[in-house]
């Protein structure tokens, strides 16, 4: 005797009143947030007459890539991309490194001094050393005018390093326990079976420690004052600084402001590409990445 199986019902629906309304209302959120970068895709290719006649365009009326060559012929963006790749690449692997360490050492148990070591690092989340005695700490230390001061600045993140801590507290602590019968020290633990565990976690504060730096902009602009050695944010400041007081080179019709917007929204696009290619790599770590170690403090 057969037994008749019962189809499954397509998400669609078991849809309710509701989920239909939290579809409308995020597919208008996601307009809201996607329209405006669009946009500025659209007024980085345009030409500045176009632009004037039609601020707001499904596409570029008259494409160009002027804007992006004013850009690049300054010669300044490639300095500036330079700094900028060192300053993530270093700065992501050794605040990670850090954070890594120092969350693994609070997970364990038996750590001398863990409590007060512990409360020394969350005091620095509610009072820093302030923006002056920061800047004289790292003159004293002669690295004023070096990328390795935007490096070290923003090596630790404390609230990091707290969720960081929750994760490796919630490894079982049989695996612990069976690695060391088998004789495998801290060091073994701590590369061969936590790291593994913690794939979420690691990819995600990667990812926002990586952001973190390419976008790095205030420090820089105290502690950096050649121009061999600047970020590509301040770099690309410049240049918009700059933009707004040249006239248009190509028609010269309609002022320079608009050429001016047209040479912001290519800057823009030059700052996010980037880290825009690298996100789609590690967003399945997001949700995942985000929750886990979050419930216990």
């Amino acid at each position: 005797m057969t037994k008749t199986m019962k189809q499954p019902k397509s998400r669609l629906k078991q849809a309710t009143g509701w989920d239909m309304l939290i579809f409308i209302l995020l597919t208008l959120l996601t307009l809201i947030i996607f329209l405006p970068f669009y946009n500025a895709v659209v007024i980085s290719l345009e030409t500045n007459r176009a632009y004037a006649l039609n601020p707001v365009s499904l596409y570029p009326v008259e494409f160009t890539l002027r804007n992006y060559e004013h850009l690049i012929s300054k010669g300044q963006i490639g300095i500036g991309y330079k700094n900028t790749v060192f300053i993530t690449f270093m700065g992501t692997a050794l605040s990670m490194f850090s954070m890594l360490a120092m969350s693994y050492a609070f997970s364990r148990r038996h750590y001398p001094g863990k409590k007060l070591f512990f409360v020394m690092m969350l005091f620095t989340m509610f009072f820093s050393g302030g923006m002056i005695p920061t800047y004289l700490q790292f003159k004293n230390l002669g690295m004023i005018n070096t990328t390795w001061a935007i490096v070290l600045y923003s090596g630790i993140s404390a609230y990091n390093v707290i969720i960081l801590k929750n994760g490796f507290e919630q490894t079982p602590a049989e695996l612990e326990e069976a690695a060391k019968i088998d004789g495998a020290n801290d060091l073994v633990i701590f590369l061969r079976i936590e790291l593994p565990l913690q794939g979420a976690l690691i990819a995600t504060f990667t990812l926002f420690t990586a952001v973190g730096y390419w976008n790095e902009w205030f420090w820089s602009t105290l502690l950096i004052n050649s121009g061999s050695k600047m970020p590509l944010q301040v770099v690309l400041k410049a240049i918009v600084a700059e933009s707004a007081a040249l006239e248009d080179v190509s028609t010269g019709e309609a002022g320079a402001d608009a050429f001016a917007q047209g040479i912001k929204m290519a800057a823009v696009m030059l700052t996010m590409v980037p880290i825009m290619c690298l996100y789609p790599f590690l967003q399945k770590y997001f949700v995942k990445g985000v929750l886990v170690g979050s419930v216990k403090m």
